[in-house]
C-alpha cells in the first residue's frame, strides 16, 4: 500500500521477547507494504543481539536494515536487585545520544518505538520533525490497563494493588482481577512502578498505538478503547489493532539427532515444553514438572534452564548465549552420541556423563522411552515442524506448521510471542503464567478467550504438583475434554488468517498507519 520511499525506524528495547515482534514488524511492513524499514536495536552488555536470529528473516535486504545500538553500562545507576522492567528503562535512557545519532544518520520519515523505549518520543519530539507511534507488542487488554492504571487508577486507589480488596474497574472493557495486574503494579514503592506509570502515560503522547491483537480476539477491549468516551478521553490517540504479527520462517533440511529420535516417535505424540526466552523454575517446581510429565505417560522434548530460585524472569537478559544445542536422549545409543559430543556441552549445566544434577533423580532412566531433555536452547522451528510433536510451548513456529503438525496442545508460560504462535496455528494451550503480563494473558486465554487450561493457583506463588500437571497434560494431549478448547483454537485461527489478508481488519488498519504517516508528511 504504501510509497516504496515511505522509510520507518523501529526501536527495540534490550531483550530477545522485545527483539523479535519489532524484526517480525518490520518484516511485516517491507514485505507486505513495501516499507524500507530501519530497526534500531537498544542492545544490553549480557545479552547482544541473536545474529543467528537477525539472519533467518528472509526479506529484502533493500528495504531493511538493522542499526544496532552499543551496549551502555547502568551498574551505577541502579540498585543490585533492580526489577527487569527497571533495567531496561534505565538502558534506554542512557542510550539516548547513540539513539540521537542513530536517527539523525538513517532519517526516516517517521518512527515506531516499542512499549518500553517510549522516551525516545520525547527526544523525536524535540529534535526531529516526524511522526511517532508507539508499538505494543502484546494484547489491547494489557494496553488499556496500562493506560488507564497510570493516567487514572494510580490517582484513585491508595495503597497496593494486590490489597485492593475490589476488582480494578476499565470503563469499557474488562475489570482486572487484583492478583492479575502485570508485574510492574505489584509494588508501588518499587521504581519499576515509576517506569510503569511513565510509560502509560507516555503511550498517549504518540500519534497513535499499534497493538499485536485483532478485532476477532479481542473485540469488545478494542470497542472499548475506540469508542467509550471514557476510555477514549483518557486514551486520546488512535488505535490500531495490527496483528497477530508472528515469525514465519522457512523449512531447513536440518540434520541433527534429536530430528532423528523425533523420526522415531508415532505422529502427534510428543509435548513440547519450553518457558519460553527469559523464563525459569525453581528448583522445586522443576521436580515436580519432571514427575508431572513422567506421570502423564506422554512422550516429551523438554528444554530445561537451571533452575532459579530467585525469580521467574531470571534468564531475561541471558537467554540465547548457547547457540549449539546439547542434550540427553533417554536410549543407550543416544546417550553415546552426547558423550562423544560433550564439547557442545556447556559445562556448569550439562556433565559430560549425560546427567542433569537438578532433575529428580534417576528421571533420565525412568523416561528413557518416551522423553528427551535439551539444555538450555535448541532449534525450535525444526523441531516444531517434526510431525511427531502433538504439543508444546514455544516462542516461534514456520509458516503452515499447523497443516503438517496437526498439534493437540501447547504448554504455555503466556508469554504473547508464545501466545500468539499458539493462537495463529489453532492450538489450545496449558497455561503456565510466569511473569510480566502473563497472569494477565492466561485469564483472557482461560476466561475469554477459552482455549486455554491452567493451574489452580499461580505457579509465582504456590508450587504445581505433579499431580495436577499430570492432569492437565493428558487433558490436552488425551482426555476428550480437550475436544472443546481445540476446537475454539481453530476458529481464532481462522479469524487471525482473515484479518491478516490483504483487505482483512488488521491490514487495512496497518494501511491506515501508513496513510496517517504519509498525511502528516504532507501537512
Amino acid at each position: 500500500m504504501g510509497s516504496p520511499q515511505l522509510h520507518v525506524g523501529i526501536v527495540a528495547s534490550p531483550g530477545k521477547g522485545h527483539l523479535i515482534p519489532v524484526l517480525v514488524l518490520g518484516n511485516r511492513l517491507a514485505v507486505f507494504h513495501n516499507i524500507k524499514a530501519t530497526i534500531i536495536i537498544i542492545t544490553s552488555k549480557n545479552s547482544p543481539p541473536d545474529t543467528q536470529l537477525l539472519k533467518t528473516f528472509n526479506v529484502p535486504r533493500k528495504l531493511i536494515d538493522v542499526v544496532q545500538i552499543p551496549p551502555v553500562d547502568i551498574s551505577n545507576l541502579i540498585d543490585t536487585d533492580a526489577k527487569v522492567v527497571t533495567q531496561i528503562c534505565v538502558m534506554v535512557r542512557q542510550a539516548l545520544p547513540e539513539i540521537r545519532i542513530a536517527i539523525s544518520t538513517i532519517k526516516p520519515d517517521a518512527l515506531i518505538v516499542d512499549l518500553l523505549s517510549t522516551e525516545v518520543m520525547t527526544l523525536v519530539s524535540r529534535e526531529f520533525n516526524m511522526p511517532k507511534y508507539v508499538f505494543v507488542p502484546t494484547n489491547a487488554w494489557f494496553t488499556a490497563l496500562a493506560i488507564y492504571s497510570a493516567k487514572v487508577l494510580d490517582k484513585e486507589i491508595e495503597g497496593q494493588y494486590v490489597d485492593h480488596g475490589n476488582i480494578l474497574m476499565i470503563p469499557g472493557c474488562k475489570p482486572v482481577r487484583p492478583d492479575d495486574v502485570v508485574d510492574a503494579m505489584l509494588d508501588r514503592n518499587d521504581e519499576q512502578y515509576n517506569e510503569h506509570v511513565r510509560l502509560g502515560i507516555e503511550y498517549t503522547l504518540s500519534d497513535g498505538i499499534l497493538i499485536n491483537t485483532w478485532e476477532e480476539a479481542e473485540c469488545d477491549t478494542l470497542k472499548g478503547l475506540t469508542e467509550n468516551e471514557r476510555l477514549k478521553s483518557v486514551v486520546k490517540v488512535q488505535i490500531y489493532p495490527i496483528g497477530p504479527l508472528r515469525r514465519n520462517v522457512e523449512d531447513k533440511n536440518m540434520e541433527n539427532w534429536i530430528l532423528k529420535w523425533l523420526d522415531k516417535q508415532p505422529s502427534e505424540s510428543v509435548l513440547y515444553v519450553s518457558f519460553g526466552s527469559g523464563g525459569t523454575l525453581s528448583s522445586k517446581q522443576m521436580i515436580e514438572l519432571a514427575w508431572g510429565l513422567k506421570l502423564s505417560q506422554q512422550r516429551f522434548v523438554w528444554v530445561v534452564r537451571p533452575p532459579c530460585d530467585g525469580g521467574a524472569d531470571g534468564s531475561f537478559f541471558n537467554s540465547g548465549q548457547n547457540p549449539e544445542q546439547t542434550a540427553v536422549d533417554k536410549s543407550e545409543k543416544e546417550e553415546d552420541n552426547v558423550k562423544s559430543s560433550c564439547s557442545l556441552c556447556p559445562a556448569q549445566h550439562l556433565p559430560c556423563d549425560g546427567t542433569l544434577d537438578y532433575l529428580p533423580e534417576g528421571f533420565l532412566t525412568r523416561t528413557r522411552d518416551k522423553g528427551l531433555v535439551v539444555q538450555t536452547w535448541a532449534q525450535q522451528v525444526e523441531i516444531l515442524s517434526h510431525s511427531a510433536v502433538g504439543g508444546f510451548l514455544t516462542h516461534y513456529l514456520p509458516e503452515g506448521f499447523l497443516t503438517r503438525t496437526r498439534d493437540k496442545g501447547f504448554l504455555s508460560h503466556c508469554g504473547w510471542n508464545s501466545t500468539i504462535e499458539s493462537l495463529t496455528n489453532g492450538i489450545p494451550m496449558i497455561a503456565w503464567q510466569l511473569y510480566a503480563e502473563q497472569r494477565l494473558n492466561a485469564t483472557m486465554l482461560t476466561k475469554e478467550l477459552r482455549v486455554a487450561v491452567r493451574p489452580e493457583f499461580l505457579p509465582t506463588k504456590k508450587v504445581v504438583g505433579r499431580e495436577e500437571i499430570e492432569k492437565m497434560v493428558r487433558t490436552i494431549m488425551q482426555y476428550p475434554e480437550g475436544k472443546g478448547i481445540r476446537n475454539k483454537a481453530k476458529q481464532l485461527l481462522i479469524s487471525a488468517e482473515n484479518a491478516l489478508r490483504k483487505g482483512g481488519s488488521s491490514y487495512n488498519s496497518m494501511c491506515k498507519v501508513l496513510k496517517d504517516i504519509e498525511n502528516k508528511l504532507v501537512s
